[in-house]
């Protein structure tokens, strides 16, 4: 872990060097190399939406932008300081990692706050003014540029044994990113959170030092975690979210006509994934299921979500707590935007 962390700053420490001569103005013109990063695997969800972000950027205009996936340049946290370096110039990442900096955005990790429903949440995400009002300007203040956020499925437990109550959940660490919030989740849930970089979770898994961790089923799949924490849990419990952002002065800098032909290119790959991830987490469990004759899939019944759901206040508390008024603002918002797509 150490040595990959060495090559991605060797690496980061490259581009830096030639990006010295290259002025804000300059980005501007045609004919530039933009820089992109994302925290998934080739053919993952982040990965097809940052390949028709670079489709419409490099089909209309002489741009190129390059592409780094997971393990390329570090871990997620590498990545995220290399954009408000401006090594990078976009990057792709969970507000489970973002919520360090911007603590509004473990709004997300409140249970039983989103729906699991794909279409509600395509929607939600459309038409949202906590999304696409609100948050531009709290990922401002850190020098970026929120230019979309979407969904890659529905959260879904892996563990050691089946899980149907938070009693079952006693005992086992598992493993969540490094988000507050997230790990007040898992506590309110009954079990030992355990905060993980990614690159450790298989080898936890395998060792038995996690008993656990959740993700959407395609990076279940991908991450091939069902190996090794082989007992799916469907607890409903919320969507994972995924945000693109671009390095502020970067951004700025581009002619407004660059800055048109990246919002456009983000609503063409947003649109294209919002049709892509609805169906995807039953092809990739099918996947899972040909692959092991191991694996236990477990839905929890409402009653039984029921037990879990009655512990999420806990957590809304923690939230408003660790945000204060501006959270508390924010989250009436979600509730408002939300209400209004169940209406609908």
């Amino acid at each position: 872990m150490q040595l990959k962390k060495l090559l991605a700053a060797g690496v980061a420490g490259a581009f830096l060097t030639g990006l010295v001569a290259c002025s804000s103005e300059e980005a501007s013109t045609q004919g530039q190399q933009w820089r992109y990063a994302h925290e998934e695997f080739e053919g993952d969800v982040q990965d097809v939406f940052a390949q028709k972000f670079r489709e419409y950027i490099e089909t209309h205009s002489e741009h190129q932008v390059q592409i780094f996936r997971f393990g390329d340049l570090g871990e997620s946290e590498d990545i995220m300081e290399q954009t408000q370096a401006g090594i990078l110039n976009f990057v792709n990442q969970s507000p489970g990692f973002t919520g360090a900096l911007i603590p509004e955005a473990q709004i997300f990790f409140i249970p039983y706050l989103l729906p699991v429903d794909d279409q509600q949440m395509v929607e939600f995400f459309r038409t949202s003014r906590a999304i696409n009002e609100l948050f531009p300007a709290l990922y401002a203040e850190q020098g970026l540029e929120l230019l979309t956020m979407y969904p890659e499925g529905e959260m879904v437990v892996t563990a050691d044994t089946p899980v149907r109550s938070p009693e079952d959940f006693r005992g086992k660490n598992i493993r969540t990113m490094p988000n507050p919030l997230l790990t007040e989740t898992y506590r309110a849930f009954g079990a030992t959170p355990t905060p993980l970089p990614w690159g450790e979770v298989y080898g936890g898994l395998q060792t038995n030092i996690l008993q656990g961790q959740e993700n959407p089923i395609f990076w279940i799949q991908s991450g091939a975690l069902y190996e090794v924490s082989p007992n799916l849990i469907f607890t409903g419990h919320g969507q994972f979210t995924t945000a693109l952002m671009a390095n502020q002065d970067f951004f700025n800098g581009l002619s407004a006509e660059d800055q048109q032909l990246v919002r456009d290119a983000t609503a063409y790959a947003f649109d294209y994934i919002t049709e892509y991830v609805p169906g995807l987490s039953d092809a990739m469990l099918e996947r899972i299921l040909e692959s092991s004759d191991q694996v236990t899939v477990t839905r929890l019944t409402e009653e039984e979500r029921q037990a879990f759901r009655d512990r999420a206040p806990q957590v809304e508390a923690r939230f408003i707590e660790m945000t204060g008024e501006r959270g508390a603002a924010l989250l009436e918002q979600f509730k408002a935007d939300l209400d209004a797509v169940r209406k609908e």
